[in-house]
């Protein structure tokens, strides 16, 4: 398989909050698209990790993703180790993804910035043909960072994704047991109401659309120097 982007993520789910409008979109475009989710969530408040599993494959459905997987790497326990390095490494060869978007590199949850430096690391241990794992030395060629939660970092470019806001939604909630709990696996202090996690959504999605002047929008961060070719087509107004 040859994808042209992947979405590394923790947990299932992340990717839908964070970066699956920009997913949809590049699928809607002709992208070969996928997702790399790296544990199952199995340390979370509430669903097992069954049916977090089965979850998470509908809201690929819902995403058009030609691709997810899970390395049910341990959940809460995520660890820059040889191990961990090498198992991302080889899914990176073998998917080929020509872009990757990682999480921030900082964060509440320790296994949100272990992810970034887990994936970063794979992506450049998987061109190094001495590696001793399976498969032709690959590199992607571009990592994104998604810097959805951090309004203090501004992002390098947003994308539009105001035509795909509501299905990306739908992909969110596809995630029951998560967003719509039975009362009997409501826990208080965890619990996100449907209203409070809309707004919330919605909310986010807003504020860097109206960044970029269009109607919602997902932000993202790159490292190195972003080159244009044409400066007369550049988007969003300046006055």
């Amino acid at each position: 398989m040859k994808l042209d982007l992947l979405a590394i993520a923790a947990h299932p789910d992340d990717v839908e909050l964070t970066c699956g409008g920009t997913l949809l979109k590049a699928a809607e475009q002709g992208y070969k698209t996928g997702i790399l989710d790296l544990t199952a969530g199995e340390m979370g408040t509430r669903g097992t990790p069954e049916t977090r599993l089965k979850e998470s494959a509908k809201a690929a459905r819902i995403l058009r993703v030609a691709h997810r997987e899970n390395l049910r790497l341990p959940d809460a326990h995520l660890e820059v180790t040889k191990e961990t390095k090498l198992a991302v490494a080889q899914r990176i060869r073998a998917l080929k993804p020509h872009t990757v978007i990682l999480p921030y590199w900082d964060g509440r949850h320790p296994d949100h910035y272990t992810a970034a430096r887990l994936g970063y690391e794979g992506c450049f241990l998987a061109g190094l043909k001495q590696l001793p794992i399976e498969g032709e030395a690959f590199r992607p060629f571009k990592i994104l960072y998604s810097t959805v939660y951090y309004r203090e970092v501004r992002p390098t470019f947003v994308v539009d994704i105001s035509r795909y806001f509501n299905r990306r939604y739908r992909a969110i909630l596809a995630y029951h047991s998560q967003f719509r709990p039975k009362a009997k696996d409501k826990k208080s202090k965890v619990d996100i109401p449907l209203d409070r996690l809309h707004h919330e959504v919605n909310l986010i999605a807003r504020y860097y659309g109206h960044l970029a002047g269009v109607e919602y929008a997902e932000p993202f961060l790159v490292k190195e120097v972003m080159q244009v070719e044409d400066v007369i087509k550049l988007p969003v107004r300046s006055v």
